[in-house]
């Protein structure tokens, strides 16, 4: 980056994790994992099944149709993203008891009650286009703070972590990640939109998430400002300044179009991937990443109105990060969009 793109405020990022202390510590977190994909297993045979299926449907294609000819099916961390898959029922299940919490305590279904008559009125052909578009337009907001808010990015790095892109890859996520997107979906039932919506929209999310993370090339670039493609997020994986912060949408470029993210260079395709802090490669350590200097949850109990205090001003600055990001200038470059969304307050004054 040049030095005329002015002083550059690095994104603020979890501290690293203590090497790994030889192979006792090594084996007790791999018979950790394996404990928890076995648990998933006894609880849900169906995760086991999504493998199968997604393995037998999408490998094929990598293999006659690849976007990185140079990346093996035997790649490195594949056992990592499929533990992660068979442990996914367990692993959504802890996401889903916080999702129901954000969810409640955001009162996003507070407007939802109030628009119901608006709702209802609209025919119900339509409401399926209308729910859709309307969650991908909280999708693709709640996305983008994952991104550029340093707090929720410490969630989201998880799924970034990889460096190499396949069927497996994109199953990699902490169960925390993606909870934001719930005031979404209690907007959409407390609105009246019939609850199949919410349900097709869920697994819609989740089915074209795990195709755009395929290493498959396929020519649908004239399409990419009118739907999804492969390549589309693959860029949006990308660990290139100028791919960084971009492609945010779930089902429609559009918003990317609107909000000034859009990008899919004519004259290359993405190539390097993954993020630039470190990332220990286990499961369990993977898990307990994000969560790490964020004190004893316990301390609540002991001081609780100066843990409230502590949490209001943690949301301060929260909803001012939040902010930043939504009027930051279109198509700014990395480097100058991470020191605008963090630029820092001076002492005693008040936000702008």
């Amino acid at each position: 980056m040049n030095e005329q793109d002015g002083p550059v405020h690095e994104v603020p990022v979890a501290p690293r994790l203590p090497p790994v202390g030889g192979w006792p510590k090594a084996i007790v977190l791999r018979i950790m994992a394996l404990c928890l994909a076995g648990l998933a297993l006894w609880y849900d045979q169906e995760g086991l099944g999504a493998v199968i299926v997604l393995f037998v449907l999408v490998v094929p294609f990598e293999r006659l149709f690849p976007r990185h000819h140079h990346q093996g099916f035997r790649r490195p961390h594949l056992d990592l993203d499929v533990g992660y898959a068979i442990a996914s029922p367990v692993l959504q299940g802890v996401g889903l008891v916080a999702a129901v919490l954000v969810g409640v305590l955001s009162f996003a279904w507070l407007p939802g009650l109030l628009l119901r008559p608006y709702i209802q009125a609209i025919p119900s052909p339509y409401l399926l286009f209308v729910g859709v578009a309307l969650f991908d337009l909280a999708g693709y907001w709640t996305h983008r703070w994952y991104h550029e808010v340093p707090q929720l990015w410490r969630f989201h790095a998880v799924h970034h972590s990889p460096e190499d892109m396949d069927w497996a890859s994109g199953f990699r996520a902490h169960p925390f990640d993606g909870t934001l997107i719930a005031p979404a979906f209690f907007f959409l039932i407390a609105a009246g939109f019939p609850a199949e919506t919410s349900g097709l929209i869920a697994l819609a999310q989740i089915l074209l998430g795990l195709f755009l993370h395929a290493n498959v090339r396929l020519r649908l670039r004239p399409l990419s400002k009118i739907i999804m493609t492969p390549e589309f997020h693959h860029w949006h994986h990308s660990n290139e300044d100028d791919a960084v912060w971009r492609n945010y949408s779930t089902f429609l470029p559009l918003w990317d179009i609107v909000f000034g993210t859009y990008y899919m260079p004519k004259e290359k395709r993405p190539t390097v991937y993954g993020i630039d802090e470190h990332m220990p490669m286990t499961m369990v350590e993977q898990l307990r990443y994000p969560l790490i200097g964020m004190g004893n949850p316990l301390r609540f109990l002991r001081h609780p109105f100066r843990s409230f205090k502590a949490m209001l001003r943690g949301i301060k600055g929260l909803l001012r990060i939040m902010r930043r990001s939504m009027f930051r200038p279109r198509n700014q470059p990395y480097r100058l969009a991470v020191a605008h969304v963090n630029q820092r307050e001076p002492s005693g004054a008040d936000p702008e």
